[in-house]
């Protein structure tokens, strides 16, 4: 799975668990994740501090004889309406009318098998359920949050408004994961599900855990929770317009996907930490992500700021000033900074870095798993830590301009076997364009057709940011840091991590071309 995870497959979901049992107990340093699915083991890992050739050695001694078998798990009663799009069709597909489908799903002794995708979402499974439903032919673009779908073997509910090409039958009000509260996953591995049609409260363990959310704190003028230390630092900057999407990005959260939770952080890494840089920040300070400029800012006192990334015009109280360089703002100033002319994004960088609270280990807006601050807003005030260094005795960063047309280093996918020869001289040969359906979770291309050698369905494993996932239309779609952290479509290719951050200079309409393939 390109050159920073291996896949490790084995015949059933049990030795899947022994697998990852066996793996967990005594991972060597350099292991970065341990991800489980329905017929795999995704282990990502550190080339820096380990050699792959290590990795896999050490994932085939590890056998596949897990402990002893656990214990059951607590019971969870969820309320479902079945009610979904794609009930009729599903029934038809498997031969069978809805009321028995809707039978048959009701009936079933259901258990988390592994969690993934996104948090809180929980792959369940029966062995009193018969069926293997494919999945949709084209994935929805937004699927909404608690609808109940079926894909393969498993059934499973969405946390929150997300891409997916589950067949939906139904939809749950259970509250599947609240990230500010103690434990924010309602369905964990080895949990015992038990559904119940139609029913309005939600019961966990025998006591009703559907009443209110968990208490919410103060907000700041970001309206994000307060948090320690967050009141403490200093106002800034105070935003005037965010342009058409501003968030707050640090590195992410890597080393968390077993838990459902994406890498996430800013998708230009090396604009974020230039910024930084500039400034006298550490590397990994929060900034700010500007989604194709038009942002807008006044200094609420004097603030050095860097901005990098996508080419746009900036200017400091009307008068032009660059990108790549450290600028001092006088408090009362307003930094403009105009619509991205090459490039997707920019990276807004603030002197002591942007304080905002963390959310499991990092201050980055995760809009999947909804993670993090909100989106920008005018009239939002970002507030800045307390510098830990002095501003670097430097005018400029050297830097090009992001081109029209993006090129990116590929390894080899896991499934790349599942394509024909002619695919893989297409994928590599090809111009393809950046279609509308691009954003922080991946890229959907337009371009011509990957034929494939095998049509069943692929169980769903780990993915990484950069993996090219191929549905079954043909058409490749890079995920990036805000992607799933698995899926079910196979991956023919996996974008260098050398060469990822450039994708997140492509915008609609721009031309991609793959190399090394």
């Amino acid at each position: 799975m390109g050159e920073r995870a291996i896949l490790a497959e084995v015949d059933d979901l049990a030795q899947v668990l022994g697998l990852h049992a066996a793996l967990a107990a005594s991972p060597p340093a350099g292991i970065d994740d341990l991800v489980p699915a329905a017929r795999t083991v995704l282990v990502a890992f550190d080339p820096a501090r380990i050699a792959p050739a290590a990795v896999r050695a050490w994932v085939l001694s590890a056998g596949t004889s897990g402990p002893d078998a656990a214990p059951p798990g607590p019971l969870v009663e969820v309320p479902v309406r079945y009610d979904g799009p794609d009930l009729d069709d599903t029934a038809a597909l498997l031969g069978i009318r809805p009321a028995e489908l809707i039978a048959r799903h009701a009936a079933a002794p259901w258990r988390v098998a592994f969690t993934g995708f996104a948090p809180g979402f929980a792959y369940l499974v029966s062995d009193a359920w018969p069926h293997d439903v494919p999945r949709l032919a084209q994935p929805r673009t937004r699927v909404p949050a608690g609808a109940v779908g079926l894909a393969g073997e498993f059934t499973g509910a969405y946390p929150r408004e997300t891409p997916g090409g589950w067949r939906l039958i139904g939809t749950t009000d259970a509250p599947l994961f609240r990230p500010d509260a103690p434990d924010p996953v309602l369905l964990t591995p080895g949990a015992r599900v038990r559904v119940v049609p139609q029913r309005a409260h939600l019961f966990a363990a025998g006591a009703d855990v559907a009443g209110g959310d968990s208490a919410s704190g103060g907000r700041d003028a970001t309206g994000a929770p307060s948090a320690p230390g967050i009141s403490s630092a200093a106002h800034a900057l105070r935003v005037l317009a965010p342009g058409a999407f501003a968030t707050v990005q640090d590195l992410g959260r890597p080393g968390r996907a077993a838990l459902g939770v994406a890498r996430s952080g800013a998708l230009d890494r090396g604009a974020l930490r230039v910024a930084n840089r500039l400034v006298g920040n550490a590397e990994d300070a929060a900034g700010v992500e500007i989604v194709l400029g038009g942002f807008r800012a006044v200094a609420e006192r004097d603030t050095w700021v860097a901005v990098t990334g996508a080419l746009a015009d900036l200017h400091l109280e009307g008068r032009a000033v660059d990108a790549y360089t450290p600028l001092l703002l006088p408090a009362g100033a307003e930094l403009s900074i105009g619509v991205a002319r090459a490039g997707a994004r920019l990276l807004l960088a603030v002197r002591g870095g942007v304080a905002a609270p963390a959310s499991l280990g990092s201050r980055s807006t995760d809009g999947l798993a909804a993670l993090g601050p909100p989106a920008l807003r005018p009239g939002d005030v970002l507030r800045a830590g307390e510098p830990r260094r002095s501003i670097p005795v430097v005018d400029s960063f050297p830097w090009s301009v992001p081109a029209a047309t993006v090129e990116v280093d590929l390894c080899s996918g896991p499934r790349a076997d599942w394509f024909t020869p002619a695919a893989l001289r297409t994928l590599r040969d090809a111009t393809w364009t950046v279609s509308n359906d691009a954003d922080r979770v991946g890229i959907r291309l337009d371009g011509p057709a990957l034929e494939r050698l095998r049509h069943d369905e692929l169980p769903s494993e780990g993915m990484r940011p950069g993996a090219l996932q191929v549905p079954p239309h043909g058409r490749p779609v890079a995920l990036l840091a805000d992607g799933p952290v698995t899926g079910g479509y196979p991956v023919i290719a996996v974008v260098t991590d050398a060469t990822l951050d450039r994708l997140a200079q492509a915008r609609p309409g721009d031309r991609v071309r793959f190399r090394g393939v």
